[in-house]
């Protein structure tokens, strides 16, 4: 039997930036919300850590700015994109509304979140992770839960999926035949670092033969390092990520040089890759997805921070204009979806779509030498492709023809 106690307004699975400032949202709006995340925070993460300035106006609305700026964060002005030779090509971080993006772990960006959600009211269970979904008459009606005395359901109207690219919650209810699983592509390491050469106030990023990575600052002058590389080339250097990143990262000159007797911080941090690019934001009925959940955009751009931060917003402020003042709801939750799904679509398709393009450059270093030989050439070009990674299909600077 599910009691009162056990029934909110909307719930929501994985306490990243998307799924914590969904719920921050949601909760300054009045509404009960329950977020389930499957670690105990603070936890490492594969990330670049790098947050562009426009999360700063998101950090206010949120009321999480003093805490970000209290933990030390780096600086940083700028992102150069060097080819394996050398070329290179600056993008000032002054050109997206702030004079610097920030570095900071997502070990404490996801905490001071997650303390936030608590401090307004968010129920919040960590270290707990989601057994299965409640489906009643073909639509989500919740979740259940393993706790310490057995699982337990928790219902809602809307039940949120931010449980990054392993897309958890949707892939319980996207039932398929089982078949063989291909072998990925792609793997991504991360690794902090001390005793980089890094650039003061620069955001790195080398392109070498099928992959890239960047390297940046974060708090207590620690350099964080995140790589993509071919899966072929992992396991013919054995899996060992110091053997990738002698053999494969370290072709690019630049990286060489900054790489030079680094010494490792952290544990080694890794993850397949499968898909780059947009899912179903509506998966099926009562199920939302926002973050990487809904769509994996290239970290090259230095914008999956912000897009998750964005998709919380925008999920919210769906979610929140359903309730009218009386408390009852305003529309079906059929509308609510195909709002959610347009609205997500008119905001995010454009950039994903421009970074598509930009991915077969990144992983092809001539090309990408190309591309960044001419962008260094054109400023028009340089500024237009830069702000193209964060605009809305609104918003698309002529560089694409939305459908």
């Amino acid at each position: 039997m599910t009691s009162s106690e056990d029934i909110y307004d909307v719930i929501i699975a994985g306490a990243g930036p998307a799924g914590s400032s969904a719920a921050i949202h949601l909760a300054q709006a009045g509404l009960s919300v329950l977020l389930v995340e499957q670690k105990g925070f603070p936890r490492a993460k594969l990330c670049g850590e790098f947050i562009s300035p426009e999360c700063q106006a998101h950090f206010q609305k949120l009321g999480v700015t003093d805490e970000m700026m209290s933990s030390d964060p780096a600086l940083i002005t700028e992102t150069v994109f060097y080819a394996c030779q050398g070329r290179h090509v600056t993008i000032p971080s002054s050109w997206f509304g702030g004079p610097a993006a920030l570095g900071l772990s997502r070990a404490v960006m996801d905490e001071n979140l997650l303390r936030r959600a608590q401090q307004i009211g968010v129920s919040v269970l960590e270290n707990t992770p989601v057994t299965g979904l409640i489906e009643e008459d073909k639509r989500v009606r919740g979740v259940r839960i393993k706790t310490e005395v057995g699982e337990q359901e928790f219902r809602a109207a809307i039940t949120i999926d931010a449980t990054g690219r392993a897309r958890f919650l949707t892939r319980k209810v996207q039932r398929k035949p089982a078949e063989h699983k291909a072998k990925p592509k792609l793997i991504a390491f991360k690794v902090h670092l001390e005793e980089t050469r890094v650039a003061p106030g620069a955001c790195e990023i080398y392109i070498y033969p099928r992959g890239y990575g960047g390297l940046s600052t974060i708090e207590g002058d620690t350099s964080n390092l995140c790589f993509i590389t071919a899966a072929e080339d992992v396991r013919r250097c054995h899996s060992n990520p110091e053997t990738v990143l002698r053999e494969i990262v370290m072709k690019n000159s630049r990286a060489a040089h900054a790489l030079e007797g680094a010494k490792v911080l952290s544990e080694w941090l890794s993850v397949s890759l499968d898909d780059f690019g947009l899912q179903r934001p509506s998966p099926v009925s009562g199920l939302l997805s926002i973050g990487d959940s809904a769509a994996f955009i290239d970290p090259f751009t230095g914008s999956g921070m912000l897009m998750a931060l964005q998709s919380g917003e925008l999920v919210s402020q769906i979610i929140v204009r359903r309730e009218d003042k009386s408390g009852k709801r305003s529309s079906s939750l059929e509308t609510l979806e195909a709002e959610f799904t347009k609205a997500y679509l008119r905001k995010f398709h454009t950039r994903l779509r421009i970074c598509g393009l930009l991915r077969h450059a990144a992983f092809q270093p001539r090309l990408a030498e190309i591309t960044i030989a001419i962008c260094d050439a054109s400023h028009r070009l340089r500024s237009r492709l830069a702000r193209a990674t964060r605009s809305s299909d609104g918003e698309n600077h002529g560089l694409a023809n939305p459908s």
